[in-house]
């Protein structure tokens, strides 16, 4: 049986041998970064809606692109916190809660030095009222090598909310 999926972003048909996918609820592991870079999120590849199919693997932090292609790249970060206390950053003291939430798609390649930020996406959350949840959501078409790596990148991971996973997840398809 030959299953096919419609991509609204183009209007044309994936067939399934295309679909290269990680649909994923983060598992909150604070580690090291890359320099100049916000800490990566750990994603969870096996369990539950999880999976990736046809060549494509994840590992350490980062999608590893199976083939060369035109990729559509997305993730979605659902972020909750309490009430920010925006400017109020005093001489000397770092702000206790933060006065916006980032996301960056990153991708690392073997043929150029430094990571490069494929995606960014910010919201401030100075507006929003004692308990609050934000979801940013990215993607767009990059073309990409095979070998390159696609990692998540958070602000805060610490305000990341990977309770369920429709709330926070990423992947890509080959279009």
């Amino acid at each position: 049986m030959r299953h096919n999926f419609l991509a609204k972003s183009t209007g044309s048909t994936l067939n399934h041998s295309n679909l290269f996918l990680i649909f994923a609820v983060v598992r909150q592991t604070p580690s090291p970064h890359l320099k100049n870079q916000f800490p990566a999120l750990h994603w969870e590849h096996e369990l539950g809606l999880a999976f990736t199919k046809n060549k494509m693997k994840y590992t350490n932090k980062f999608l590893v692109i199976p083939e060369s292609g035109d990729y559509f790249v997305y993730s979605q970060i659902t972020f909750r916190g309490t009430k920010s206390e925006c400017g109020s950053i005093s001489q000397g003291r770092q702000q206790i809660k933060p006065d916006s939430i980032i996301v960056v798609i990153t991708k690392v390649t073997d043929s150029y030095p430094e990571p490069a930020q494929l995606l960014t996406g910010t919201k401030s959350v100075c507006e929003i009222s004692n308990n609050w949840f934000q979801p940013l959501y990215l993607g767009a078409m990059f073309s990409l090598r095979e070998g390159d790596k696609l990692m998540v990148n958070v602000s805060d991971i610490s305000l990341v909310d990977y309770t369920k996973e429709d709330k926070t997840f990423f992947g890509a398809f080959l279009l």
